[in-house]
C-alpha cells in the first residue's frame, strides 16, 4: 500500500477507534485510540512513520498542556500539609518501585521499563520521558494507559458510593473554541523556545522536559496564560500516540499479551495499597473519606479532576494538590529510581 493510503487508513482507524472510547467514557480516548490503530498498523507491516520534527512538536505541545495545568493555588495547600503530601508521595513512589522490581526481577519485563511503567504520575509524560532514559516505550506506553483505565474506572465506582452522580455530565467538547491571539501565541512561543531550551541543555526528552520546565516557570512567575484549543491537542495525541503504536511489532505486542495478567495485578495492587493509604490518613486526621482516596489515586489527573468536581463535600484544591505534588516528584526523582532499580536487579 501506498504511503499516502497507508497515513489515510491510519487516520480513518484512529477515529473510529478513538470515537469508540469516547462513546465508553473511556480517558485519553484520543490518545489511546491513535496508538491502538498504529499497532494495528504496526504489526501488520506499516511502513510509515510520524517525522522526528512532528513528534518534538507534539511533545512540546504536551510539555504545555503540563505546565498550565499546575496552579499557583496549590502552594498554599502544601505548604499547610507539606508532612502529609510528603510522606504519601514516599510511599506511594516506594510501592510503585517495588512492584516494578519484582516485575523486573521476575523477568516479566525489563528493569527500567517495569519501573517507568509503575510510576505514578501523569501517563504521558512518564511515557515520553521513558524513551530518554532507555526503557522500552512501547511497553511503558501499555502498563501507563492501562492503569489509567483501571485507576479513572475504580475511582469513578468509589465516588458513587458516595454521592450519586448520575446527574453530572462530562462537558461536551468545544473542538475549535474562539483563539485567543496573545495566549496562543504565547503557547507557540513557550513550545518553540522551551523546545530549543531543551536541546541546548541536552535534556533527556528535550522537547519535553524543556517546554515543561519553561512553561511552568513564566506561567507561575509571570502568570502567563497559555491556551490549547482541543484541535491541537488532538493533533499532538495522536503523533505521540501513532509514534508509539507504529513501532510495536507482533513479537511486542506477543510479549506484552504474555505479560497482562502480571500487568493487571500489579496494578490492582498499586490501587489497593493507595485505597490503604487513604484510609489510613482518613481515618487518624479526619480527612473525607471521598477527598483522601480521589487524592492518593494512582494516576488519572484529568478523570480525578472531574470526579473531584462531581461530588460536592469533595476538597479538590487538596486533591490536586497532593496529585500534582506527586507528578512533579516523581519526575525529579523517577530517572534516578529507574537507574538504582534496574542497577540491582542487573546484580
Amino acid at each position: 500500500m501506498r504511503k499516502l493510503w497507508q497515513w489515510l487508513a491510519l487516520l480513518v482507524v484512529s477515529l473510529l477507534f478513538a470515537g469508540a472510547l469516547e462513546l465508553a467514557a473511556l480517558p485519553a480516548a484520543l490518545l489511546i485510540g491513535a496508538m491502538l490503530a498504529a499497532i494495528v498498523a504496526g504489526t501488520n507491516g506499516a511502513t510509515v512513520r510520524v517525522p522526528r520534527l512532528l513528534f518534538g512538536a507534539a511533545q512540546a505541545i504536551v510539555g504545555c498542556l503540563v505546565a498550565a495545568s499546575i496552579s499557583a493555588d496549590i502552594f498554599p495547600v502544601f505548604y499547610r500539609e507539606w508532612p502529609l503530601f510528603l510522606g504519601v508521595v514516599v510511599a506511594t513512589v516506594t510501592a510503585s518501585s517495588l512492584l516494578g522490581w519484582l516485575i523486573s526481577r521476575w523477568r516479566i519485563l525489563p528493569g527500567t521499563t517495569a519501573v517507568w511503567g509503575s510510576s505514578p504520575g501523569a501517563a504521558t509524560a512518564m511515557v515520553l520521558m521513558a524513551g530518554a532514559f532507555g526503557a522500552d516505550q512501547r511497553l511503558v506506553a501499555f502498563m501507563q494507559y492501562l492503569r489509567v483505565i483501571f485507576v479513572s474506572m475504580t475511582a469513578a465506582l468509589v465516588a458513587k458510593m458516595w454521592v450519586d452522580t448520575s446527574g453530572v455530565e462530562i462537558p461536551a467538547i468545544v473542538w475549535f473554541p474562539p483563539i485567543d491571539r496573545q495566549a496562543f501565541a504565547a503557547t507557540i512561543g513557550i513550545a518553540l523556545v522551551g523546545g530549543l531550551a531543551g536541546k541546548l541543555c541536552r535534556l533527556p526528552s528535550p522537547f519535553f522536559l524543556g517546554t515543561f520546565i519553561f512553561g511552568t516557570i513564566v506561567h507561575l512567575g509571570f502568570g502567563l496564560e497559555m491556551q490549547l484549543p482541543q484541535w491541537l491537542l488532538a493533533v499532538s495525541y495522536a503523533m505521540v500516540g501513532w509514534s508509539i503504536g507504529l513501532n510495536f511489532t507482533r513479537a511486542i505486542l506477543r510479549h506484552a499479551t504474555r505479560a497482562l495478567p502480571q500487568i493487571i495485578a500489579s496494578i490492582v495492587a498499586l490501587i489497593a495499597f493507595c485505597g490503604g493509604l487513604a484510609f489510613t490518613i482518613s481515618h487518624l486526621l479526619g480527612i473525607d473519606p471521598l477527598t483522601a482516596y480521589l487524592a492518593t489515586s494512582p494516576g488519572g489527573m484529568d478523570s480525578i479532576a472531574i470526579i473531584a468536581a462531581a461530588a460536592q463535600n469533595v476538597d479538590i484544591s487538596f486533591v490536586m494538590a497532593l496529585q500534582s505534588a506527586r507528578f512533579l516528584i516523581v519526575l525529579l526523582v523517577g530517572p534516578s529510581v529507574a537507574r538504582l532499580v534496574a542497577r540491582s536487579v542487573r546484580q
